[in-house]
């Protein structure tokens, strides 16, 4: 079966936010008393407030709400892109490749504004008929709900659709909902067991070639 549309992830598969989210943490978890450390990533690909709530269960604190956290987050995150956010290698080039393919969606579990502000950012918003954002939805990734949207939005059925992920949730959320996945794990990533669930697996976007693309459209 041929493909007919693609769905991208956007945070560490087309830009080189997850570390940017990473700082932002580090940032204001350790303001408010949080043992964050440099190397933990046990919540990434989750949405933005099931962090919060994920470390004020552990480390409850006073002052700010897990709402105003969230609210400070995603502005830290924001200026964060804003100030040295870039584009991570062949993201261009795999967005103008699935637009010569069929309609393209955008995913993500990061929520709606912040996304907007990240792809004007680089001048892309433009290319994605369909931006779905997981704050719409009841659940996150891993759960499959922001991708059903999103292939219901492009009015094609899940399993003719191709998702691009970088997070172990992400490719558990795109199996889910029966679609095909091209994952490009981060290095410190690679070795998670729920990578092996993808169809094909990439350390940079630059490897997809031109070949695989028109066999998995059937061009």
């Amino acid at each position: 079966m041929h493909l007919r549309a693609t769905v991208f992830d956007m945070d560490g598969l087309l830009i080189d936010s997850e570390v940017l989210w990473h700082v932002a943490e580090l940032e204001i978890f350790g303001e408010l008393g949080v043992p964050l450390e440099e190397a933990d990533r046990s919540t990434k690909g989750m949405y933005v407030d099931e962090v919060v709530r994920y470390w004020h269960g552990r480390y409850p604190w006073s002052g700010p709400t897990p709402e105003e956290v969230v609210a400070r987050l995603l502005g830290r995150v924001g200026d964060l892109i804003e100030e040295r956010g870039r584009l991570l290698p062949g993201a261009e080039r795999a967005i103008e490749m699935a637009r010569e393919r069929g309609p393209v969606a955008l995913a993500s579990s990061t929520p709606r504004p912040l996304i907007h502000r990240a792809l004007d950012h680089f001048g892309l918003r433009e290319n994605f008929s369909v931006i779905r954002s997981a704050d719409a939805e009841d659940f996150g990734k891993p759960h499959p709900a922001v991708f059903l949207s999103a292939a219901r939005e492009l009015r094609v059925t899940p399993t003719d659709c191709l998702v691009f992920e970088d997070s172990a949730l992400g490719v558990i959320a795109a199996r889910a909902a029966r679609m095909r996945v091209v994952a490009v794990p981060a290095a410190s990533d690679a070795a998670l067991p729920e990578f092996a669930l993808a169809d094909l697996v990439l350390a940079s976007l630059a490897d997809l070639d031109v070949p695989w693309w028109d066999e998995a459209f059937g061009r």
